[in-house]
């Protein structure tokens, strides 16, 4: 796959998912525009990763809790050319059941998770010269597909977030393709151990890898642009049972 010379920007870029997405786009051959929020040095180090591999990459810092921090990251990654595609891949995944989701966590998770993608992809879509073509993905969770009681305010911002990604299929269609990718046990949580039971209903028996959730990536940045509003598990069949 061929992402020569194309800009993407990708949220939550500096650590796991996101930093393995960074470099398998740097490895296809675009340039990155690497959003962080607390996390400079590894930013930076991915940075110089990117440029090793001959690439182009420019960090942003910003909060994707506050509003106008979210407003004013596309106007300054549109400052290193015009953007190809959006990955919306920062997140915040807490365990809340609804006896401890407070109304500050609530509102924390629907902000970053789903209000800051739609804001971004609003933002892209009207930066995007109208003889060209875009791409946005969604980071998603099968959660979001099959809503259970735990994680709950991750899990509704999720689930909120699949109606975002399919109504905005229709409505930038068809210059901007948007879809999603539904992941399952990829990476255990970066703070606690996961549950011992994670693979009990895991048809594929394992965890998935990084590879292949990029491998599935960059079919939808550089795959058929008539595939749009789809979402993509990525999780060993995990939303089937």
């Amino acid at each position: 796959m061929s992402l020569n010379g194309k800009l993407v920007l990708i949220t939550g870029a500096a650590r796991r998912i996101g930093r393995a997405l960074s470099l398998a786009v740097a490895d296809a051959g675009g340039d990155v525009v690497i959003h962080y929020s607390d996390s400079q040095e590894d930013a930076q180090s991915l940075s110089e990763q990117i440029h090793r591999l001959g690439r182009r990459a420019y960090l942003l810092q910003a909060d994707l809790a506050d509003a106008a921090q979210v407003e004013s990251l596309m106007p300054r990654a549109t400052e290193y050319g015009s953007l190809f595609a959006l990955i919306n891949n920062a997140a915040i995944f807490q365990s809340l059941t609804w006896q401890d989701t407070s109304l500050e966590s609530w509102q924390n998770h629907m902000m970053v998770n789903l209000t800051s993608p739609f804001l971004l992809s609003q933002a892209f879509a009207r930066q995007l010269p109208s003889d060209e073509t875009g791409r946005i993905i969604n980071m998603l969770d099968w959660r979001g597909l099959r809503p259970d009681a735990d994680h709950l305010p991750y899990t509704i911002s999720k689930a909120a977030l699949v109606a975002v990604t399919q109504s905005l299929a229709i409505a930038l269609a068809p210059q901007i393709t948007v879809n999603g990718l539904a992941l399952g046990a990829v990476l255990p949580p970066s703070h606690g151990k996961a549950p011992a039971n994670i693979l009990t209903n895991v048809p594929s028996g394992r965890w998935g890898n990084l590879d292949e959730v990029c491998k599935a990536v960059l079919f939808l940045l550089d795959g058929p642009s008539y595939i749009t509003g789809e979402i993509l598990h990525v999780d060993g069949g995990r939303h089937l049972i």
